[in-house]
């Protein structure tokens, strides 16, 4: 049989392909239209969970569930776009695990519950954020908290949503004489989530792109087919986005008592955003020879811009995602993977009802295991020095007792310098560090922490 001659692409075809080549530099970074296609895919599966976790932790603080789900999308989507289209990186973004939880556990109950002046606080920090990526400031403020609390903090925020999954999941519950005791595992909820956080962890291991994404869905059907949730619907039209667009109450949130709250928002964003772009760039060998990430300027200002673009669509704090490993694994080394990130974010719209559908204790071992792989860092702190590995201590152990994230990096910034000081290393002292520890013990004082 003869041999077909082969389809040639369309001229209209090539000039596109070869537009979208030179805007990204798909050739010169050694990659393909279609691989940055799967490579995007791949990212976005593994952290679409944000889309059904989000929801059910801000829903926690009074927000209108069906409203932040769309909120979550479009300021995935937003986020994604920018950094792809501005600093040419293939790194996803989309609301933040750990500062969602500060925002709804820490944050709106500081404010009396009012999670619109908690999202002025992120409009204002997503803007001085902005600011900040103007001017040489920034590389100061990312490179000055020393690398252990910044571990620390880290691992804080994990244990503290170990803590809120645990919970969610029924295998924790409160107990008035030991503050908290084992949950009643017997119940179809625990072990649900018992079996889903397995799943996640062993999908993950075995290198499936979603596990965490695969988990939930998994453990939503079982608990649909066994009558333990009722289902409405797949797909339907978009819940409204009005209960929570624009809805930031900036000139609340501009208070004496909030600038802490402000100030932390800040402070977490920056450190996230500076972990994922320097772990994610070494991991795609984007960063130079001195161990700098270039375009910074650019990515610093693709994730602030997320942050304003999200608080104003009623979201908490947006930023860089180190998910985006896994499309960096599958080829991903151009913007052109976060844009395809972007277009599944607005493609999931539909996927509302089913948000809705999914169980909380569907979505707690999705914390957990998120947790896990936060903690995981303390692995890189220096155990050998007492006055670096005790502060970190600090930070892990008090962000989840006190249910403050904001309490444990202030109590491990002061115990940090005062360590310093009566050690008599006072050229270890570190002048932010110094700074905010200062800061928190007068708003100690006054009783403004939260």
């Amino acid at each position: 049989m003869a041999n077909r001659p082969k389809k040639t692409p369309e001229p209209e075809q090539v000039e596109h392909r070869d537009e979208v080549d030179r805007f990204f530099g798909l050739t010169e970074a050694g990659t393909r239209l279609e691989t940055e296609f799967r490579a995007g895919l791949t990212t976005y599966l593994t952290m679409a969970y944000i889309i059904f976790v989000n929801p059910a932790i801000l829903s926690q603080a009074g927000m209108d569930f069906g409203s932040v789900f769309v909120a979550t999308c479009l300021a995935a989507a937003a986020g994604s776009a920018l950094m792809g289209l501005l600093a040419n990186y293939p790194i996803a973004q989309a609301p933040g695990m750990g500062l969602n939880a500060f925002f709804a556990f820490t944050a709106v109950p500081l404010m009396g519950g009012s999670w619109q002046t908690a999202l002025g606080c992120v409009f204002i920090a997503g803007v001085l954020f902005f600011i900040l990526s103007l001017t040489p400031f920034r590389e100061w403020l990312i490179n000055a908290i020393p690398k252990e609390l910044k571990l620390g903090i880290a691992a804080g925020i994990g244990f503290f949503l170990a803590i809120i999954g645990l919970q969610g999941a029924g295998v924790i519950q409160a107990d008035s004489e030991t503050l908290v005791t084992l949950g009643d595992l017997s119940a179809p909820s625990a072990i649900f989530a018992c079996v889903g956080f397995l799943l996640m962890v062993a999908l993950y291991a075995r290198g499936f792109p979603g596990a965490i994404l695969i988990g939930i869905l998994f453990i939503t059907i079982i608990a649909i087919v066994t009558g333990q949730q009722p289902l409405t619907a797949l797909a339907a039209e978009p819940p409204s986005i009005a209960p929570t667009l624009l809805q930031m109450d900036v000139l609340g949130a501009l208070a004496p008592a909030f600038m802490a709250v402000i100030f932390t928002f800040l402070l977490l964003d920056v450190l996230d955003t500076a972990g994922t772009l320097i772990g994610v760039g070494e991991r795609a060998g984007m960063l130079d020879d001195e161990g700098r990430l270039p375009r910074l300027r650019r990515a610093l200002l693709a994730d602030s811009g997320a942050t304003v673009i999200g608080a104003a669509l009623g979201t908490s704090t947006t930023t860089s995602f180190i998910e985006s490993a896994a499309g960096i694994q599958e080829g991903g080394r151009t913007g052109l993977t976060a844009v395809f990130v972007a277009v599944f974010f607005v493609l999931s719209i539909a996927l509302a009802p089913l948000a809705q559908t999914v169980p909380a204790y569907a979505t707690a071992p999705a914390l957990v295991f998120v947790a896990c792989m936060m903690i995981a860092c303390l692995k890189s702190v220096s155990w050998e020095d007492v006055t670096e590995y005790v502060p970190v201590a600090v930070i892990a152990i008090t962000m989840p007792l006190t249910f403050s994230i904001a309490t444990g990096i202030g109590l491990g910034f002061v115990t940090h310098t005062a360590l310093k000081i009566l050690t008599r290393r006072f050229t270890e002292i570190n002048g932010a560090v110094a700074l905010i520890a200062a800061l928190f013990l007068v708003m100690l004082a006054l009783g403004q922490t939260g």
